[in-house]
């Protein structure tokens, strides 16, 4: 075999795999992140729901506004003495159970909880994950879910949101005026933007056009538009308070897009960086300090 039909042999390998990757594997990748339920938090904590926290639980479904069941856990504080609601998003591929420890911080400092999985997550139903731009439909009716509940004495409602929920979460204040203060915590700028980054980690290609076709395929099987996924723009419609905080060793989402969406938020608004911390351990890194933070920022934001 000569060299040249060797080099000609390889070039048609690569692009029957390039083409594989842009048409099937990225949009799945994308629209399918795995789902991780309590089970896989076994042996990593002890802490797998509220009640395993020492605080109350409630199991409760909320339907979507497309009929999707979004399964969840409410933690309530008698009815005359929440200072508020806090509503917790979790990350792409997590689900409820990881915010149970933030839900016990939250719980003690005198606010509801509710943490339920996004569509498409944990026990949730849906088939597809949109970053946002559905999701931030699930937040308002989960709000209105608890507004009809006679027992719930919601008062102002923040929402907290890490990695993939602190997109959700500013998207969804966009849309909804209830929401009065909002802590993003590893949030990205915009759905094409971080798409780009992850493509460049998992399939080692930095080409936009790529990015670019495998995201309309994408559009495409879940009906929605990639370019309205955009927390970057959403901020700068906001009044209400916001809190960005972001590890500065972040492998999976860089900190300056926690510094963009700082410096096109309006006031009033505040961002922490945390040296040393990566994605997932800030609690871990900054220790009381973090705690101090956000239940300072809420009790100011939520009065």
């Amino acid at each position: 075999m000569s060299l040249l039909l060797a080099l000609i042999i390889l070039a048609i390998l690569f692009l029957i795999s390039a083409a594989l990757v842009i048409l099937v594997v990225g949009p799945l990748i994308l629209l399918q992140p795995q789902r991780r339920t309590k089970e896989w938090y076994i042996g990593k904590t002890t802490l797998l729901e509220p009640g395993d926290a020492g605080i109350p639980q409630e199991d409760v479904v909320i339907t979507s506004h497309d009929g999707l069941p979004l399964r969840g856990w409410l933690v309530l504080q008698p009815k005359t003495k929440a200072r508020g609601t806090i509503i917790y998003l979790h990350g792409v591929g997590d689900c409820k159970t990881a915010g149970v420890a933030l839900a016990r911080l939250f719980f003690r400092s005198g606010f509801n909880v509710l943490m339920y999985d996004s569509r498409a997550h944990g026990e949730s139903g849906g088939v597809f994950c949109t970053y946002g731009f559905y999701e931030k439909r699930d937040v308002s009716t989960a709000i209105s879910y608890l507004e009809k509940r006679k027992d719930v004495k919601v008062r102002n409602v923040g929402l907290f949101g890490t990695s993939m929920g602190a997109a959700v979460a500013i998207q969804a204040a966009a849309i909804d005026h209830r929401v009065k203060a909002v802590i993003s915590e590893a949030g990205f700028t915009d759905l094409r933007t971080i798409s780009v980054d992850y493509q460049k980690r998992i399939v080692k290609l930095p080409w936009h056009f790529l990015r670019n076709v495998a995201m309309g395929r994408s559009q495409t099987i879940a009906h929605f538009k990639a370019r309205e996924v955009s927390p970057v723009t959403d901020v700068q419609t906001l009044t209400i308070p916001m809190l960005f905080i972001h590890g500065m060793e972040d492998r999976l989402i860089n900190y300056e897009y926690s510094k963009t969406l700082y410096h096109y938020a309006r006031n009033p608004k505040e961002l922490v960086l945390i040296p040393g911390a990566n994605h997932t351990d800030i609690w871990e890194i900054a220790g009381t300090k973090y705690e101090r933070k956000i239940i300072s920022f809420f009790s100011k934001a939520l009065r």
